[in-house]
C-alpha cells in the first residue's frame, strides 16, 4: 500500500496558471511561486459578486483512530466536481508543529490530498514565517521601548504580548530574558505562543484588506502601564512595519488536489487554543469564484464549528448553508471506550455508549445554529453492517441522513453520494433559522457559560479569581461586546481530555482570561491547556527525512 507521500509524489500536477485559469482567475492576479503554487491578488476579484454557497466541514471529537475531516472535504470538492458543479476548496494551512510532532500535516490523505503536499506542510509560500517575524517584530520593539526610556510607562512586570515560533517547544513556554546586565534589556519573564495560537495569526485571518490589517494590529494590547492603563502596538509605532512584513501573506494561496480541483489555502490558527479557520479573504474569494466553496474547522465542532459560527461568521457577514460531520465507527467505539487495539472488532455495545458523542453535535448544529447537517462516515474494512446501519439510525433520529465515504481509497469517486446528500441538504436549509450561541449585548461571563452550557452541555462554569477580575476588567475597558474563543482540549466536550463521548454533570473551569483586542475577542483557557504544545514520547520528524536528489519522505 502506498503512503500519502508517495501517493502525492506520483500525481503529476497541472501548471498553476491552468488551475488559475480554471478557476476564472485573471492571468494579472496571479503571482506563481514555482510551478504548482501561487499567490492570489484578490483585490482585482472584489467586484464579483460573492454568491456561492458554502459547505462547512467539521467533526466528532477527535481521537487517535482518527476521522479524516481534511481529506474528507477534499475528497467531497472533487466529488462535486465530478457532479457537474463548479466547486473549489478553501482551507488551513498547516502548522509545523503538528508536521514534526503528533498529528502530522493537513494536506488530506489517500486519494484525496492537495499538492503540492511536502511544500504546503513544510515552508509553503512563507505565509507563518512572515506572521512569526510580525509578531516578534512587536515583541522586540516593546523591549526596545522599555529599554529606550520607557516613554510608554510599560510596566515590564505586565508586559502580555509573547513571542511566538512554529514549532513543538515546551521549553520555551516560560522563560527568563533581558538577562546579562543593562545593555541587553530589562530582565522579565516572558513565554512563546505557537505560531497558529498567536494573535497575529487571528489577526491576519480575520482582516479583509490591508488596510484593515494595519488597524487590526495597532489595536493589539501589548501590556499595562504602572497606572494599570492599556498599551497598543500604536503606541509604539509598530503596526505599519507589520503589517509591511504581512503584506505578501494576506494574498490567499492557490493550489489543487490530486484531480486537479483549485483550492486556496491560506492561514492556520489552531482551533483548540484559537479559533480555527482559514483567513475570511480566502473564504470570501472562493464564494467569488465557485458556486460551491467547501471549507473546514479545526478539531470537533465543538471548537471549529463554533468559533466559525460566532466569531468569523460575525466579523465576516458569512453563512453556512450546510454543514458536514465526519465520523468513523472506529472513532464512535473509542468514546465508547473501547481501547485503540480493539477497535476492529465488532462491539455494538461500546459503538451505541460512543454515538452519545456525535448526537450531542449534531444536536449543535441543527438546533443551537439552525443549519443543515450530514453525517460522512469514512469507512474501514473492519466496520460491519450491523455498525453502520446503527451509526445511520442515530443520525436519522437527529434529521441528519448518512453517508459513507471512501474518498481516502478512490478520490472524488469515492464521495459522489456525499456530493450528492450535500447538495439536497442546502436546498433544504432555511436561512432564517441560522443562530449564534450567544448575543452579541451579553457579557462576557455570559458568553462564556453559553457556549459551556448550550454547546459543551456543562452544568456550571468556574472562573479563577484572577479569570473573574480580568473579565470585570475587560468589561470596563470596553470589550464586553466582543466574542469569546474557548481555549480548552479538543478530545472532549469538556476540559479534562478524559472523559469522552458526551459526558454530564462537568464544571468547566476558566483559569486565564486574555484580550485580543486586534482579533476582535477575548480568549478564556480552560483546564490544562497551552499555548506552546510539545513533542511527544517520539515525534514525527524522527520519520521524515531528504535524499539527494530533494526529495521528501516520511511526511503524512
Amino acid at each position: 500500500m502506498l503512503t500519502d507521500i508517495q501517493i502525492a509524489q506520483a500525481c503529476i500536477p497541472k501548471p498553476i496558471d491552468v488551475i488559475a485559469q480554471m478557476a476564472g482567475i485573471p492571468a494579472d492576479a496571479v503571482e506563481p511561486y514555482g510551478k504548482t503554487k501561487a499567490k492570489i491578488a484578490y483585490q482585482q476579484l472584489m467586484d464579483r459578486q460573492m454568491d456561492g454557497r458554502l459547505v462547512l466541514v467539521t467533526a466528532i471529537n477527535p481521537t487517535p483512530a482518527g476521522e479524516g475531516k481534511t481529506t474528507v472535504s477534499i475528497g467531497l470538492a472533487d466529488a462535486l466536481r465530478q457532479e457537474g458543479i463548479n466547486a473549489g476548496l478553501a482551507l488551513r494551512e498547516p502548522s509545523l508543529g503538528p508536521v514534526f510532532g503528533l498529528k502530522g500535516g493537513a494536506t488530506g490523505g489517500g486519494y484525496a490530498q492537495v499538492l503540492p503536499m511536502e511544500a504546503i506542510n513544510l515552508h509553503f509560500t512563507g505565509d507563518m514565517h512572515a506572521i512569526t517575524a510580525a509578531n516578534n517584530l512587536i515583541c522586540a520593539m516593546v523591549d526596545n521601548s522599555i529599554q529606550q526610556g520607557n516613554p510608554c510607562n510599560i510596566d515590564p512586570r505586565r508586559v502580555t504580548v509573547r513571542r511566538c515560533m512554529d514549532m513543538n517547544d515546551r521549553q520555551l513556554r516560560n522563560i527568563l530574558c533581558g538577562l546579562g546586565g543593562k545593555a541587553n534589556g530589562t530582565p522579565r519573564e516572558e513565554g512563546f505562543d505557537i505560531t497558529t495560537a498567536s494573535e497575529m495569526m487571528a489577526v491576519l485571518c480575520l482582516s479583509s484588506s490591508i488596510s484593515d490589517l494595519k488597524t487590526r494590529i495597532g489595536r493589539i494590547v501589548v501590556g499595562r502601564t504602572y497606572k494599570d492603563e492599556l498599551v497598543r502596538v500604536s503606541d509604539i509605532g509598530a503596526q505599519g512595519a507589520a503589517a509591511a512584513l504581512l503584506a505578501e501573506a494576506i494574498r490567499p494561496n492557490l493550489v489543487q488536489t490530486l484531480e486537479g480541483t483549485p483550492a486556496l489555502v491560506h492561514g492556520g490558527p489552531f482551533a483548540n487554543i484559537a479559533h480555527g479557520c482559514n483567513s475570511i479573504i480566502a473564504t470570501q474569494t472562493a464564494l467569488r469564484l465557485f458556486d460551491v466553496t467547501v471549507t473546514e474547522a479545526g478539531f470537533g465542532a465543538d471548537l471549529g464549528a463554533e468559533k466559525f459560527i460566532d466569531i468569523k461568521c460575525r466579523a465576516s457577514g458569512l453563512r453556512p448553508n450546510a454543514v458536514v460531520v465526519v465520523a468513523t465507527v472506529r472513532a464512535l467505539k473509542y468514546h465508547g471506550g473501547v481501547p485503540k487495539s480493539e477497535l476492529g472488532k465488532e462491539n455494538l455495545d461500546a459503538l451505541r455508549a460512543g454515538l452519545s458523542n456525535l448526537r450531542q453535535h449534531l444536536d449543535n448544529v441543527t438546533n443551537v445554529w439552525g443549519l443543515p447537517a450530514v453525517v460522512a462516515v469514512n469507512r474501514f474494512e473492519s466496520d460491519t453492517d450491523a455498525e453502520l446501519d446503527l451509526v445511520r439510525s442515530a443520525a436519522a433520529e437527529m434529521g441528519a441522513d448518512t453517508v459513507l465515504c471512501e474518498v481516502w481509497a478512490r478520490g472524488g469517486a469515492g464521495g459522489r453520494e456525499l456530493a450528492r446528500a450535500v447538495l439536497v441538504a442546502m436546498d433544504k436549509g432555511d436561512p432564517n433559522r441560522f443562530s449564534f450561541t450567544y448575543p452579541d449585548e451579553a457579557g462576557l461571563a455570559e458568553k462564556i457559560t453559553a457556549v459551556a452550557k448550550r454547546i459543551y452541555h456543562a452544568d456550571s462554569v468556574k472562573f479563577a479569581p484572577a479569570a473573574a477580575k480580568e473579565l470585570a476588567s475587560l468589561t470596563a475597558q470596553g470589550f464586553g461586546s466582543c466574542p469569546v474563543c474557548i481555549a480548552k482540549t479538543q478530545y472532549s466536550f469538556s476540559d479534562d481530555p478524559t472523559r469522552l463521548g458526551a459526558p454530564e454533570h462537568f464544571e468547566l473551569n476558566v483559569r486565564q482570561v486574555r484580550v485580543s483586542a486586534g482579533a476582535g475577542f477575548v480568549v478564556a483557557l480552560c483546564g490544562e491547556i497551552m499555548t506552546m504544545p510539545g513533542l511527544p514520547t517520539l515525534p514525527a520528524a524522527r520519520n521524515i527525512d531528504v535524499d539527494d536528489t530533494g526529495r521528501i519522505s516520511g511526511l503524512f
